[in-house]
């Protein structure tokens, strides 16, 4: 059985920045908000850089709620993928995943994946429809412009 390709969005795009740069903006929880394209996390505790599949990183939302993320790939400057859920509760079926590839010295393609094919939570799945590719390109966009100017750390 193949997933339902609309239920998995992604979005790519080529930042000029080094893949390292990148990651360190992606894999510290507390940068998250600066960059997050569904304007939906509100702040994340300083001191969770993720550094191995199997960590948990907590996050609340702009909302208010606390979501508890469990890493479940990660390859240090290249990839991460974490799957969200409320604390204490096993993770409903979403993943959101990062991929960097280096293009040369000094550029590197990012694609950001929202994947909810295992989603069977009826109360998310409105949510789920609504992160678009345009959304999850704000994310890159936004880290472009941080990294680019400058304003990674």
């Amino acid at each position: 059985m193949n997933p339902d390709p609309g239920r998995i969005v992604s979005a790519g795009r080529d930042i000029a920045a080094r893949p390292e740069e990148i990651f360190e903006l992606i894999a510290d929880p507390s940068q998250q908000p600066r960059w997050d394209g569904n304007a939906n996390l509100s702040e994340a505790p300083a001191g969770q850089r993720v550094r191995a599949a199997g960590e948990i990183f907590v996050m609340t939302t702009t909302s208010g709620n606390v979501r508890e993320n469990h890493v479940v790939e990660f390859v240090e400057g290249r990839r991460i993928a974490w799957r969200p859920a409320e604390p204490g509760q096993p993770a409903p079926g979403h993943l959101w995943r990062w991929e960097l590839e280096p293009v040369d010295s000094v550029h590197t393609r990012v694609t950001h994946t929202y994947d909810w094919t295992d989603l069977t939570d009826e109360r998310r799945i409105p949510r789920a429809r609504s992160t678009t590719p345009d959304r999850l390109r704000a994310s890159l966009d936004r880290i472009a412009l941080l990294v680019e100017a400058g304003h990674a750390s």
